[in-house]
């Protein structure tokens, strides 16, 4: 199941009709302008269109990525408040519009300790769960570079959150492959056995909902987040194949955040990307 985030500029729907003409399986979307803390309301034609097409194209698992202004780990009370109030606007946007997945960065601590950003983190998200109790969405908790004070570099981080908040049920893990191997983690080839044991005892395959699959620009464990088109960055294919080989990952979205420029021949770089992916699946 694969799919790139696209573009919601003149309409949430024109998302998904970009996607079926590069001929995807699913989407990532922003579902606001991801720069601006305030919004508009969701007006009824707008859920109707994003519900009508990811109906008739069969878009059973859609993705959301929420707005890069939030941080739920801020030891600034009001930065805090503010973050959270937003996260529950993303949330809810989800649970109107039907999609099941909201993407996150956990957070940033801003030099106050991992220990009580992750804290700070789970005390929002369940401010969050009781402000909107249910709505069958699930929270993905993404994986990071690590640049700065980002947490969630660490699939331990991840593990901690899902183990401190009251509901973690509410809750899954997004894995970026560009951000796993900036962070340090190396799962080319035949390290990927070891790679997936660390994940089934940390934050465990079943609790994995969403990838996001981009090639790095940076070397492993150089902590720097920065996007390269498949193959043609430092992790190279053997990185990519036992993911989409993986039978546990078949059925879950395979996003691409990959430049959305033009292909030399002229091409979508989207749709060059998932032709190497597709290719890989043997």
């Amino acid at each position: 199941m694969f799919g790139s985030h696209l573009s919601i500029a003149g309409g949430m729907h024109l998302a998904l009709l970009e996607a079926e003409r590069l001929e995807f399986d699913t989407v990532q979307v922003f579902t606001k302008n991801q720069q601006q803390w305030k919004c508009k309301p969701l007006l009824p034609e707008t859920i109707a269109e994003w519900k009508a097409h990811v109906s008739r194209l069969d878009f059973g698992q859609t993705v959301s990525h929420d707005s890069y202004l939030i941080n739920l780990a801020s030891p600034d009370e009001k930065a805090w408040r503010a973050s959270i109030a937003l996260f529950v606007e993303e949330l809810s946007r989800c649970v109107i519009l039907g999609i099941p997945y909201l993407v996150t960065h956990p957070g940033a601590h801003l030099e106050s300790g991992e220990d009580k950003g992750l804290a700070r983190i789970a005390a929002a998200l369940d401010e969050v769960h009781e402000e909107i109790p249910g709505g069958g969405v699930l929270t993905c908790l993404e994986i990071t570079a690590g640049q700065g004070t980002s947490l969630g570099y660490k699939l331990e981080h991840l593990a901690t959150i899902i183990e401190k908040v009251k509901h973690p049920e509410r809750l899954a893990v997004c894995l970026d492959t560009a951000h796993l191997f900036a962070a340090g983690y190396d799962f080319r080839g035949r390290r990927y056995a070891k790679f997936r044991r660390e994940l089934e005892n940390t934050v465990g395959i079943e609790r994995i909902k969403v990838l996001h699959l981009n090639d790095s620009k940076k070397d492993l464990g150089s902590r720097v987040d920065r996007h390269e088109h498949i193959g043609l960055g430092t992790i190279g294919l053997e990185g990519f194949r036992p993911f989409v080989r993986d039978k546990a990952f078949k059925n879950i979205p395979k996003i691409l955040e990959t430049p959305k420029l033009k292909h030399p021949d002229g091409r979508d770089w989207d749709t060059v990307n998932l032709e190497m992916l597709r290719g890989m699946m043997g």
